[in-house]
């Protein structure tokens, strides 16, 4: 197998930081990317890789990231979005935005489309780490994205899980007669640090004896699902565009296939971040 040079983000901890373990050892020049100057740069100097550091809340921080990806990488194999999380009390970030909505959904997209030269330029592959959540609580009106009239961490979270699924199925259609390949997956239930900030019900499963007993399973269990699709190849192991669930195509939230809804999810993100839908 040719070694693929991939980014990976959400890399400094629980999924990500075994995912990246596996795709080193598989060969794989693997960028990493994390919030934790000193978790990432641990990582980093454990498989000797080169890291990243940039904090989600702010689009500042995602804009001086991809200048850096595009200047250390002319070719990119691989773009993973695996950074997000659950989190507490309604907040802003300093863009003016939802944090769960930013970090989860808004943060990528940028990402995303900055790298989106470089990444059509290497026939690249996107997946997007989502979740059940989506299914399980996601209901997204494009009106109020930051959650303005209805708000809980559950539903904010679902939202967002919800959003990567669109986009997804989006990227699809606008970029895959570029090149680009696009998928999205539920990593499963993880005994990792996931919702330790948030005042979710779903801190007592993962922060919690409960988990066990939850059926969590090992960040390395994990990890197997997301090297699966990064090793793999679109068209052979897995098909552009779809939702995944333990390395199967599998039923999501019913929203997920409205095409109208994705359009105006790409377009309204896109005005949220500041890019040019007509650029694009």
């Amino acid at each position: 197998m040719t070694g693929k040079t991939i980014v990976l983000t959400g890399a400094s901890d629980g999924i990500g930081a075994a995912a990246a373990r596996q795709l080193v050892a598989d060969g794989h020049t693997v960028a990493l990317v994390g919030r934790s100057k000193q978790k990432t740069e641990a990582l980093a100097h454990e498989l000797n890789a080169d890291f990243f550091v940039a904090d989600f809340i702010r689009f500042s921080e995602v804009r001086a990231l991809a200048e850096r990806l595009k200047d250390s990488y002319p070719r990119i194999d691989v773009l993973i979005n695996n950074a997000g999380g659950i989190f507490g009390d309604r907040s802003r970030t300093v863009d003016g935005f939802e944090k769960t909505l930013q970090v989860n959904h808004l943060a990528p997209f940028l990402l995303t489309n900055l790298l989106m030269e470089t990444l059509t330029a290497s026939n690249a592959s996107i997946i997007n780490t989502s979740s059940v959540a989506a299914r399980v609580f996601g209901k997204i009106n494009l009106d109020d994205l930051n959650n303005e009239r209805k708000y809980s961490a559950n539903k904010a979270y679902g939202d967002a899980k919800l959003a990567n699924i669109l986009f997804t199925k989006e990227l699809d259609r606008r970029f895959s007669d570029q090149g680009i390949s696009a998928v999205t997956f539920h990593p499963g239930n993880v005994q990792t640090s996931f919702a330790s900030d948030t005042t979710s019900v779903m801190r007592f499963i993962y922060q919690t004896p409960l988990g066990r007993l939850a059926g969590l399973i090992s960040p390395e269990q994990s990890a197997v699902h997301l090297v699966w699709l990064a090793d793999g190849a679109p068209g052979r192991e897995w098909v552009s565009g779809e939702y995944y669930e333990k390395q199967k195509i599998a039923k999501t939230n019913p929203q997920a296939a409205d095409g109208q809804l994705a359009v105006g999810l790409w377009d309204k993100s896109a005005e949220l971040v500041g890019i040019s839908t007509t650029a694009l």
